[in-house]
């Protein structure tokens, strides 16, 4: 097999460890999304894919399903396998010792403790190493892990539902629906792969939602033995951006909580009433306060940084904020927002609704620049997925 022929058959097994480790976008947090193929003379010997924390990992599976035949083998994985002790054993040892040949990483692990540890240990025990082989593909699907570990902040997509006109609710507040149930299927998804949720107190005192993951909502091509194999669907985290603690006792997603032991944040700033904080407490809810840093101009206004830092010490790799326009703004000001997932509806609601973004930008040349990675039509609705443009000298 020439060089060429090599490289087209490794993008191709590789592409495929790669639709395996996407079988884990729901279930595998903290831990990366990975996928393992092992290949002999051609043919296919053992695949598997990483399903959740403390579980096996796609390497072991592979190795698993192998056995013997994984002897002389090529290992394909999608990210370079862990040498240390963590929930479960190094993956390099069960690599050596099964008596694997060559190893096709696809990408290195960002994690500060893995990071090219992994692969000099294969090297170490004679094992041939080839990497690169759909690197951004892979780096793509853990991008929230590898945020995390580069910056000790989650990745942060915003999802905001609109009208073509930009505006996201009437001027009474009323927004439900703008968009179909298509459109509502696609954010089920995008919360489903989240770690956590990020809203605002408005939100929760004008709609009252749950935002939860439901999984007849999901669409009938997930595969909902990898979204709720234990027949659990996995709920993200909530936090509720509440600098006043305003948010009321009697609250849907505060019942919720106490229901099924969800996770729900209140972030205040400070000088909040202590009584308050009981009662919330009581509620089932963890109040934390982030007070803006010394110099800001408004010191009664949750640190979104600081918040961002405390939720990738909890190891969320991926945030959604769904939220109104002035929670999306303040993310937007303070250059925090990794991807904006837009859904725009049919529909014109005049100058007096609510904006998309509250962003007090006065002259053309301080317009926020976006760039566009996806756009596609949802049912009858549209959504755009943008990226902040770099800043322009």
């Amino acid at each position: 097999m020439s060089t060429e022929q090599q490289h087209a058959h490794d993008v191709a097994v590789m592409t495929e460890a790669l639709r395996l480790a996407g079988h884990g976008v729901y279930t595998s947090t903290p831990n990366p999304r990975v996928g393992c193929i092992i290949e002999k003379n051609g043919a296919v010997v053992g695949s598997g894919w990483h399903r959740r924390a403390g579980e096996a990992h796609a390497e072991v599976l592979a190795l698993e399903a192998a056995g013997s035949s994984a002897a002389g083998a090529t290992a394909y994985i999608t990210l370079e396998p862990c040498n240390v002790h963590g929930r479960t054993g190094p993956c390099t040892e069960q690599l050596i010792k099964a008596g694997i040949a060559r190893v096709v990483v696809a990408v290195e692990d960002p994690n500060p403790a893995v990071r090219g540890g992994g692969i000099a240990e294969l090297l170490a025990n004679g094992i041939q190493i080839d990497r690169g082989v759909c690197a951004d593909v892979a780096e793509a699907l853990n991008r929230g892990f590898f945020k995390r570990m580069r910056t000790g902040m989650p990745f942060v997509q915003a999802k905001m539902a609109s009208s073509i006109d930009g505006r996201t609710a009437m001027s009474s507040g009323e927004s439900q629906w703008i968009t179909g149930a298509a459109a509502r299927a696609e954010v089920q998804k995008m919360r489903a792969q989240s770690c956590v949720l990020v809203t605002g107190v408005d939100t929760i005192i004008i709609d009252d939602p749950k935002l939860t993951v439901r999984a007849s909502e999901l669409g009938e091509e997930v595969e909902l033995e990898h979204v709720a194999p234990a027949g659990i669907v996995r709920q993200p985290a909530l936090v509720i951006v509440d600098s006043k603690l305003r948010t009321p006792l009697d609250a849907r997603v505060l019942a919720d909580a106490r229901e099924t032991g969800r996770r729900v944040i209140i972030a205040c700033a400070s000088a909040v009433d202590p009584k308050m904080v009981a009662a919330l407490e009581q509620q089932g809810a963890e109040v934390k306060v982030f007070e803006a840093s010394a110099g800001n101009t408004d010191r009664n206004r949750v640190d979104l940084s600081a918040l961002l830092a405390f939720l990738g010490q909890c190891e969320y790799n991926e945030l959604m904020l769904e939220s109104g326009a002035t929670l999306f703004g303040a993310f937007m000001n303070a250059g925090l927002v990794d991807e904006l997932a837009l859904f725009m509806a049919p529909v014109l609601f005049g100058q007096t609704a609510r904006p998309l973004a509250a962003l007090d930008i006065a002259e053309i040349r301080d317009a926020r620049g976006m760039s566009i990675v996806e756009a596609r039509p949802v049912g009858a609705d549209f959504l755009l997925k943008l990226v902040p443009a770099p800043a322009t000298a």
